[in-house]
C-alpha cells in the first residue's frame, strides 16, 4: 500500500516539490529496506500466512462415498490446501537432511511445460526423502528477473505517456516494486497447483534485504580477493535495452543475408586487397587485414599497409593461421571493436580497438555523413560509397547465424565495452575438479564432456548491466574516478578517507557516487543455495543444517550459465561444493518431437492439461518413459492414459473400501492385526497361500526397487515399476482373485490386499501424489490402520539397508499359474469360444506344491479362465506326458506343467495346421524378443551406462525367453511326429 500512495504522489507532474519529497522518501526506504519489511516476502499479500489462512476440512473426514470415477477437480486443490495447512512442507526430524534447492522462475513468470517438468522431478524427490525420515526442504523462490521485469514496466509507463528517464531511478523503482506485489506471485500459486510441496515459508525473493546483503558481500569478497574488475573487454550488446546481456540472453537463428564483396587499397602500389563481409559497417572499426601465412595470393602483400575505405585510416596487412583461404576471398576485415574473433586476433597482434556505435546502434561521432546513423543504415549508405568510389564488385546471398537478443528482439551487437568482469579461471579449475574427483555428480554423465569443455575455455564473465532493475554494484567514485569497492556507502566512505590519508571521523563529509549500473541476474541466483540458507552467516542454523544441499535438478540448457557458476562461487565463497549431485532434465517437445512455440501453434498450456486431466496425470507423463537429460515428447494420448492410471488406482480404492464394508456388514470381524500396518515378516509370509505370498513378495521387491532407482535418480525407472506392479499386478491379478475369496476364510486376503495396496499408494505418492493421499485417507486413515495423519509424512515402505522378507519360490509358482490362465485365454480367443462358455481342462504338473497350489486356486481358474471346476483334472506326473487325443495343448513358459483342452469344448475338430500357425506365431513373437534384448546386451553403451538391476533383469528376461522358446520348439516337434504318425 506504501508504494501505491508514494507513486499516485509523485505521478502528479503539476506537484513538483511533492514529487521530489516523495523521491526522497522511496529512496531513503529501499535505502534502509524497510520497504521490504512491510512487503510479504512471497508477494503475495499474506496469501501463504498460515494464521490467516482457512483451514481445510482433513480429507478422510469429508464424505465417505467414493465416485464410481475419480474427479481429480473436486480433490486437488482442497487437499494440497489442507497439506499446507497442516505443515507438512516443513521439514521435520532430526536426522541427516535432504536439501533441494528449486531453481527461481522468474518472478514475470507464468506456468509453462519447462516449469512443470522441474517441479514434477524436484516434488518426487522432495516427497521420498520426505518418507525416507530426512528432514527435507526443497526450498522455493523467484528471481527478480532484471531485464524482463524493468522491460514490462517501462513499456507500461511509456503506453500512459511517460519515460523511466523522466520518472528517475527511484520512482521507477518503486513502481517495479509495485508490479511485483501485485503480478509476482502467480507463478508460484501456479506451481501449487501442480502439488509442489515445497516449504513456501522459507520462500525467497533475490531482491529481498538479506539476499542483497549477501549479494554485496560475495562481491566485495570476490573484488578484494582480485577476481572482479573493471575494465574493457568484448560483451553481447542489446542496442535495443541498452545493456550488455548474457549469452543465454541470445538466440542464435538461421536467417538469409548477403555477403559483401570489395577492395582495399595497398600503398605503395596499384594493387588491390579483395576482401567479404556480411557487415560492411564495421569497415569503419577496421584496423588490419588478415590473411593466411600459406595463401600464395596474398604472401607478396604481408607487412604492407593498406587504406580503410571512406575513413583514410591506414592500417597493415598481417598474416595469421586463423584465416581459412577458402573462405570469401582468403583475406579477412579485422574489427577488434565489434566482432569477438577479431578481438581476439587484435590482442594477439597489438592492435587499436575501435568503437564506432553508441549504446542504441548508432555511428559515433567522427565519421562524418555516417556519423548519427543507425548501423543498418549505415550498412547501405555505406556499401552504396563503396560502389562510387569503385571498391564494391559484388555481392551475393548467403544463409547467416544471427545473433538475436531474446528480451529486444534486434540483432545483438558484439562491442567493447567498459563493464564489470569477474575472472574465472582459478574457479572454473575448482569446479571442473569437483566433477573430476568424484566430489559432484552429474546425472546423466555424458554432461560431463561439456562441463569440462565450457569450464577448460571459460573467458572472463561481464557481471554489469545498464540496467535500474537489480542488485545495484557496490561501488562507489569520487569526482577524479576512483574507485572504492564497499558493503554500503558508510565502508565506501572510510575507505575514501583512508586513500585520502584522512581520519575516520571525516568520512562523512566525502561526497561519492554509487555505480549506475546492476550486476547480472545470473550473478545472484549463482548464490541461491547458499545465500537463500543465510549465508554469509555461517552460524545460521539453516546454513549449518541444510547446506551443502544434497540435488540441483534442472534443465540441461542452463548447466553452464547457471549451475557451472553456483558450483565456482559456491566453492569459492564458502570453500564447499554447494551440491553433491546435478540432475538434468531434458527439454519438453510436442508428440512429434518437435520444439514448442508460439508460431508453429504446438504450444501446451499446463495448466489447460491439469484442468483436463489433473496435475498427477501430468506429472506423470512428464517424468516416465524417458531417461535422465533426454528431451519429453508429450502427448495428449499419453496424458490421457495416465489419467485412466490414476482412475485405475481410484477404482482399486473403491473396491476395498466395498470389500472392507461389505464384510462388516455380512457380521464378519476383521482381526486388527489384519489391518496392522506393521511390515510383514518372513514368518507371516510363509504362512499365507500362495497368491498372497506372491504379491506380498512382489510388492516388497517393487518397494525396494522403487528406492534404489529414486536413490540413484533413475526417476524414470522407479515411476515404470511403479505402473508395472498396480497396473500388471495388483490390480490385474490379486484383486480379481480376491474377488474368489469368502470371508470366512478371507483373513490372509484382507491382510494381503490392504498391505500391499498402501505399499503401492505409498510407492506411487511422489509420482501422484494427490490421488494417493485421498485414497489412503479414505482407506487406511479410515479404518485406522494408519501409523500417522497423512500419506506423505508416512514412512516409505522399503528398509534402507536390507529388503523386506521375498518369497522367491512363491513368486516362480504363481507366475507359472499366471502364465496357465493366459495361456487358456489365448487358447478361447483363437478359437473364438463364448465368453460364457466353461471349459475343461486336464493339467499336468511335475512338483507336488505346485499341484497343491493350482488346486487351492481353482476358484480363480474358474473365474479368470471360464475354467469347469467339476472338469478340472490336476495329475503329478514329473515325465512322460501321455497327451489326450482331441485336445489342446497349452504349454506354461517354465515347463513344469501342461495343460490340454478337448476340442469339443473348442467348438472344432483338432486341425494340426492350425496348432502349427498357433504355435508358429508364439515361437515368431519370442524370436523377436530374443532379438531385441540381445542386442540391448550385446551394446555396450547399454551395459555400461544402465543401472545394474536393470542389466540383470534383461539377463534374467532373456533366459526365461530362452526357455519358452526351448518349450514351444519342442512342441512343434512333437505335433510333427504326430503328424506323420497320422500319414
Amino acid at each position: 500500500w506504501l508504494v501505491h500512495i508514494l507513486y499516485i504522489f509523485s505521478a502528479s507532474r503539476k506537484l513538483f516539490m511533492r514529487k521530489r519529497l516523495v523521491v526522497s522518501a522511496v529512496w531513503w526506504v529501499n535505502r534502509h529496506g524497510v520497504l521490504a519489511l512491510i512487503m510479504p516476502r512471497s508477494g503475495l499479500r499474506n496469501k501463504n500466512n498460515l494464521a490467516t489462512r482457512r483451514t481445510a476440512v482433513p480429507p478422510h473426514e469429508q464424505d465417505l462415498n467414493l465416485a464410481p470415477r475419480y474427479d481429480f477437480n473436486s480433490v486437488e486443490e482442497s487437499l494440497y490446501k489442507w497439506w499446507e495447512d497442516e505443515g507438512y512442507f516443513i521439514p521435520r526430524g532430526d536426522g541427516k537432511p535432504y536439501t533441494i534447492p528449486m531453481p527461481p522462475p522468474n518472478v514475470t513468470g507464468r506456468l509453462h511445460l519447462g516449469h512443470a517438468m522441474f517441479v514434477a522431478l524436484q516434488d518426487i524427490l522432495a516427497r521420498f526423502h520426505r518418507m525416507r525420515g530426512r528432514p527435507t526442504l526443497w526450498l522455493p523462490g523467484t528471481d527478480h528477473a532484471g531485464i524482463a521485469t524493468q522491460l514490462i514496466v517501462e513499456r507500461a509507463i511509456e503506453a500512459q505517456g511517460e519515460s523511466r528517464l523522466e520518472m528517475g531511478r527511484d520512482a521507477f523503482l518503486a513502481r517495479v516494486w509495485a508490479w511485483k506485489e501485485e503480478n509476482g506471485g502467480m507463478i508460484t500459486e501456479q506451481m501449487r497447483r501442480l502439488g509442489a510441496s515445497a516449504d513456501w515459508s522459507r520462500e525467497r525473493f533475490t531482491l529481498e534485504p538479506a539476499m542483497n546483503d549477501a549479494v554485496n558481500e560475495a562481491f566485495v569478497r570476490l573484488y578484494e580477493k582480485g577476481l572482479v574488475y573493471r575494465g574493457e573487454r568484448m560483451v553481447n550488446w542489446s542496442p535495443n535495452l541498452r545493456t550488455a546481456v548474457s549469452d543465454l540472453e541470445v538466440e542464435t537463428v538461421e536467417r538469409m543475408g548477403k555477403l559483401y564483396y570489395f577492395n582495399y587499397p595497398v600503398i605503395d602500389g596499384n594493387e588491390v586487397l579483395p576482401v567479404a563481409t556480411t557487415r560492411p559497417e564495421t569497415i569503419l572499426g577496421d584496423t588490419a587485414v588478415c590473411v593466411s601465412p600459406q595463401d600464395e595470393r596474398y604472401k607478396h602483400l604481408i607487412g604492407k599497409n593498406c587504406v580503410v575505405p571512406t575513413v583514410g585510416r591506414v592500417i597493415p596487412i598481417i598474416a595469421d593461421e586463423y584465416v581459412d583461404p577458402q573462405f570469401g576471398t582468403g583475406a579477412l576485415k579485422i574489427t577488434p571493436g565489434h566482432d569477438p574473433n577479431d578481438y581476439t586476433i587484435g590482442k594477439k597482434y597489438n592492435l587499436p580497438v575501435i568503437n564506432i556505435m553508441n549504446p542504441d546502434g548508432s555511428i559515433v561521432q567522427g565519421y562524418g555523413q555516417f556519423s548519427g546513423l543507425d548501423r543498418f543504415e549505415c550498412r547501405k549508405q555505406l556499401w552504396t560509397e563503396l560502389e562510387n568510389l569503385g571498391l564494391a564488385y559484388k555481392t551475393e546471398e548467403k544463409s547467416q547465424r544471427l545473433p538475436i537478443s531474446q528480451r529486444g528482439g534486434e540483432v545483438v551487437e558484439p562491442m567493447v565495452s567498459t563493464q564489470w568482469f569477474v575472472k574465472t579461471e582459478e574457479m572454473a579449475n575448482k569446479a571442473a575438479d569437483a566433477v573430476r574427483q568424484k566430489n559432484i555428480r552429474i546425472v546423466p554423465n555424458r554432461f560431463e564432456k561439456e562441463w569440462f569443455y565450457w569450464l577448460d575455455n571459460i573467458e572472463h564473465w561481464c557481471v554489469s548491466r545498464q540496467l535500474w532493475w537489480g542488485h545495484r554494484i557496490p561501488a562507489w567514485y569520487d569526482a577524479d574516478g576512483n574507485i572504492f569497492v564497499a558493503r554500503n556507502e558508510a565502508q565506501a566512505k572510510i575507505k575514501a578517507a583512508q586513500f585520502y590519508g584522512k581520519t575516520k571521523n571525516d568520512h562523512d563529509a566525502i561526497v561519492l557516487r554509487q555505480d549506475d549500473d546492476v550486476l547480472d541476474t545470473w550473478f545472484s541466483s549463482g548464490l541461491w543455495p547458499f545465500a537463500t540458507l543465510g549465508w554469509p552467516d555461517d552460524d545460521q542454523p539453516d546454513f549449518r543444517h541444510y547446506y551443502p544441499a544434497n540435488c540441483l535438478e534442472t534443465g540441461y540448457d542452463i548447466l553452464f550459465f547457471w549451475v557451472a557458476r553456483m558450483v565456482m562461487l559456491g566453492i569459492e565463497l564458502t570453500g564447499k561444493i554447494p551440491f553433491d549431485t546435478i540432475y538434468m532434465h531434458g527439454l519438453v517437445r510436442d508428440e512429434k518431437g518437435k520444439k514448442m512455440s508460439k508460431t508453429t501453434g504446438n504450444v501446451i498450456d499446463p495448466l489447460d492439461v491439469v484442468n483436463n486431466y489433473g496435475a498427477d496425470a501430468l506429472r506423470y507423463s512428464l517424468v516416465t518413459g524417458v531417461t535422465p537429460g533426454q528431451d519429453v515428447p508429450l502427448s495428449m494420448d499419453r496424458v490421457e492414459q495416465n489419467r485412466n492410471f490414476a482412475n485405475k488406482l481410484w477404482n482399486v480404492g473403491r473396491f476395498i473400501n466395498f470389500r472392507i464394508d461389505q464384510a462388516k456388514e455380512a457380521g464378519f470381524e476383521i482381526k486388527q492385526n489384519t489391518l496392522a500396518h506393521e511390515m510383514i515378516t518372513a514368518q507371516e509370509l510363509a504362512m499365507m497361500p500362495l497368491p498372497e505370498r506372491w504379491i506380498i513378495s512382489k510388492a516388497h521387491a517393487m518397494a525396494h526397487a522403487v528406492a534404489t532407482s529414486l536413490e540413484d535418480y533413475s526417476i524414470g525407472d522407479a515411476g515404470r515399476r511403479v505402473y508395472e506392479f498396480l497396473w500388471d499386478e495388483f490390480a490385474d491379478w490379486y484383486v480379481e482373485l480376491a474377488k474368489t475369496r469368502e470371508f470366512e476364510n478371507a483373513q490372509f486376503s484382507f491382510r494381503a490386499l490392504i498391505y500391499a495396496f498402501d505399499i503401492a499408494l505409498k510407492t506411487i505418492h511422489p509420482f501422484m501424489p494427490h490421488v494417493t493421499e485421498f485414497l489412503w485417507q479414505r482407506t487406511c486413515k479410515r479404518h485406522g490402520i494408519a501409523d500417522t495423519n497423512a500419506l506423505m509424512i508416512s514412512s516409505f515402505p522399503a528398509l534402507e539397508n536390507s529388503i523386506l522378507p521375498i518369497d522367491h519360490d512363491a513368486i516362480i509358482d504363481f507366475d507359472a499359474w499366471r502364465d496357465l490362465v493366459r495361456g487358456l485365454r489365448n487358447l478361447r480367443a483363437e478359437y473364438d469360444v463364448n465368453s460364457k462358455s466353461k471349459i475343461a481342462v486336464k493339467i499336468f504338473v511335475s512338483t507336488p506344491t505346485l499341484a497343491d497350489s493350482i488346486k487351492e486356486e481353482a476358484q480363480g481358474l474358474a473365474l479368470l479362465a471360464k475354467v469347469d471346476i467339476d472338469r478340472l483334472d490336476i495329475i503329478l506326473q514329473e515325465n512322460n506326458i501321455v497327451t489326450p487325443e482331441d485336445s489342446a495343448r497349452v504349454l506354461v513358459a517354465d515347463g513344469r506343467l501342461e495343460a490340454f483342452v478337448p476340442y469339443s469344448d473348442l467348438k472344432t475338430v483338432k486341425d494340426l495346421s492350425k496348432e502349427f500357425e498357433r504355435l508358429e506365431r508364439q515361437l515368431g513373437k519370442l524370436e523377436k524378443e530374443i532379438t531385441s534384448i540381445d542386442s540391448r546386451l550385446s551394446n555396450p553403451g547399454f551395459v555400461d551406462k544402465a543401472p545394474a538391476h536393470v542389466v540383470n533383469e534383461a539377463k534374467t528376461t532373456l533366459a526365461e525367453k530362452r526357455e519358452q522358446r526351448d518349450t514351444i520348439t519342442a512342441s512343434i516337434a512333437s505335433l510333427k511326429e504326430e503328424q506323420a504318425a497320422c500319414s
